[in-house]
């Protein structure tokens, strides 16, 4: 079956052949339909994160069942799934206490030797390799999808929509009325925007510097907008809230950004830090703000807090009954052998999102 593999760092992906094991008694073999052009990949591709290479890279998807193990008993044959990059054990401290993002055991689930290139074992990123005709998952990852959500909105779901609408949902749980600034309108800042409009934020405040995404922002339901390039946006940001937001979310992953987050929430309000900030760096902040001075606070949101199977049937509902944009989120389609080219448009800033349709 077809799959881009990275070889190295700030290399073009290349479409090589691969070999996929059969499902063992826990697993699925999903046909994919669509995969998302995410930029958390984005950073393995350019070094910023670091796994073995090569590597299948992709994780954000969906697609259909087309084999199950022995004890599986959630999905079958011809099921719709959403495959949920989060392997969990469910029997942990974090499992059963409804945190199952943070699974204590996740690494351990991980699986080697599962897919091969040329008869050698690749690692298998996020436990799906998702650029890929076919993936090889825990059945646990898989979330059934109903009628009417189509495969590429379901993809979504399986990540900028979970990780956006979960960080305001779940991670900080967003109180009527509150405010907010997102800095970074791509596509998880966009569903963060949509998160705390469905929430009932009085006040969402979208940072950017390129304008096409600060209009998207107010499509999604962001009530002002900074232009980052036309001066100071924490400046910009505490000037018109008097002091300041309930909630700033970094959906960018760099230093510099997440340090405006936290300058732009007010005392007592506190940092939501989505992106993937560099692995290697420090992040630096002011003694001041965390101070009794200040009672500010900053937190990370690892895949919106999600419990997936509970919060994905719900984001789907949203979208069949139009209370959450997702097929506005796709800019572009693009075929598996075009994954550099859809790569080149979203460091470009020219997308929302892209999906590889299958």
């Amino acid at each position: 079956m077809k799959a881009a593999v990275l070889y190295a760092p700030n290399q073009p992906l290349v479409i090589e052949n691969i070999e996929l094991d059969e499902p063992q008694a826990d697993e699925v073999l999903i046909k994919t339909a669509a995969t998302g052009v995410c930029h958390s990949d984005l950073h393995f591709m350019e070094g910023k994160w670091m796994c073995p290479m090569p590597v299948v890279l992709g994780h954000e998807s969906a697609g259909v069942v087309e084999k199950v193990g022995s004890a599986v008993t959630n999905v079958k044959p011809g099921d719709r799934v959403v495959v949920a990059f989060v392997q969990s054990c469910g029997a942990c401290d974090n499992c059963i206490t409804g945190r199952p993002n943070l699974c204590s055991n996740g690494q351990s689930l991980n699986r080697m030797g599962r897919v091969k290139l040329n008869g050698q074992p690749l690692p298998q990123f996020a436990g799906m390799s998702a650029f890929c005709e076919y993936q090889l998952v825990s059945n646990k990852a898989c979330v059934r999808v109903p009628d009417g959500v189509p495969m590429e909105v379901a993809a979504l779901v399986g990540c900028s929509v979970m990780t956006g609408v979960g960080a305001v949902t779940n991670t900080v749980k967003l109180q009527v009325g509150q405010t907010v600034a997102v800095v970074g309108c791509g596509g998880v800042g966009l569903n963060i925007i949509q998160g705390a409009k469905l929430a009932g934020a009085s006040r969402i405040i979208a940072v950017d510097l390129v304008e096409s995404k600060l209009a998207a922002a107010k499509e999604f339901g962001a009530t002002d907008v900074v232009d980052a390039s036309s001066g100071d946006a924490v400046a910009q940001v505490t000037g018109m809230t008097g002091g300041g937001v309930d909630y700033a979310f970094e959906a960018i992953g760099l230093m510099k950004t997440a340090q405006q987050c936290f300058a732009m929430a007010k005392r007592g309000g506190q940092a939501v830090v989505v992106g993937m900030l560099p692995l290697m760096e420090e992040l630096t902040l002011p003694a001041a703000g965390i101070s009794f001075l200040g009672e500010k606070g900053i937190v990370g949101s690892y895949y919106g807090s999600t419990r997936q199977t509970y919060d994905m049937p719900w984001l789907m509902e949203l979208y069949r009954q139009k209370r959450l944009k997702i097929d506005e989120l796709i800019s572009r389609r693009y075929e598996l052998g075009q994954i550099n080219e859809a790569y080149d448009a979203l460091k470009g800033g020219e997308v929302n999102r892209s999906v590889i349709m299958f």
